[in-house]
């Protein structure tokens, strides 16, 4: 354990997904899957009494393009000042990047955009930098858009393209393991980290404790962080025992 205790720490993203208004978690990023967890400023507040320093918040309805929840996460990001909120979720033009980061998102996770709309994803990473991360959402090696309903391509020719563009960030999902609490894919997590020097957030399946501690074990190979959903809305653990599992 000594020697684990000098693996630097995994950062933790506790998530906040809302839909309708509600803070909801789905299962596999099926819509009609969800499970009504409240309040999402509630939930969000919850998190960063806890000890989180990140909140990663995704407005479910804009990402599959069916409304938006812009004012709930404007007063989600007040109520957690102090704390940096990465926010997913229907960011697709300049306007509702802007927007974003207007009512106080520190970063802005890219996913559909960067796949359909490259020459704008990579105009923005050059704008911006490091405020803007690049959701990879896939089902083996094939890419998912449009709130994972429709394919996006293949992820190593993407992720070519990214490179290029000078991507800074990736958050990688298996969208396969997304709510069902199976497990993160480390494997998918290790062949992505041999494909870029850039930092990687690993989203989807965390289930225990021992997940991050597998997790945190691939923080010298570029692993950056975590995103933490339905196991921490399930009570699977608190979000202190998992803070201090990664190393806070």
């Amino acid at each position: 354990m000594s020697e684990f205790n000098k693996t630097p720490r995994l950062v933790l993203l506790p998530a906040v997904d809302v839909a309708g208004g509600k803070a909801v978690r789905l299962t596999k990023g099926e819509a009609g899957t969800e499970t009504n967890y409240g309040d999402p400023v509630d939930a969000a507040a919850e998190w960063a009494d806890q000890g989180a320093d990140w909140i990663h918040l995704v407005d479910l309805d804009a990402a599959f393009g069916r409304g938006s929840n812009a004012g709930i996460l404007k007063k989600v990001i007040r109520q957690v000042r102090g704390v940096s909120v990465e926010l997913s979720g229907g960011i697709r033009d300049d306007a509702s990047l802007e927007h974003a980061l207007e009512i106080g998102a520190k970063r802005i996770n890219l996913g559909t955009a960067a796949l359909e709309n490259p020459e704008w994803a990579a105009s923005v990473i050059a704008q911006y930098g490091d405020a803007i991360a690049v959701g990879l959402d896939v089902r083996g090696t094939t890419l998912a858009a449009r709130g994972w309903t429709k394919d996006g391509g293949d992820l190593w020719a993407v992720m070519d393209r990214l490179e290029e563009a000078g991507a800074t960030r990736y958050v990688v999902t298996d969208v396969t393991k997304d709510g069902t609490l199976q497990g993160p894919n480390l494997d998918l997590l290790r062949q992505v980290m041999e494909r870029t020097r850039r930092p990687i957030v690993a989203s989807g399946g965390v289930s225990s404790l021992d997940d991050i501690v597998a997790l945190r074990e691939l923080v010298p190979l570029g692993l950056e962080g975590a995103i933490i959903g339905k196991a921490l809305y399930a009570g699977a653990f608190t979000l202190a025992e998992a803070l201090d599992v990664a190393g806070y």
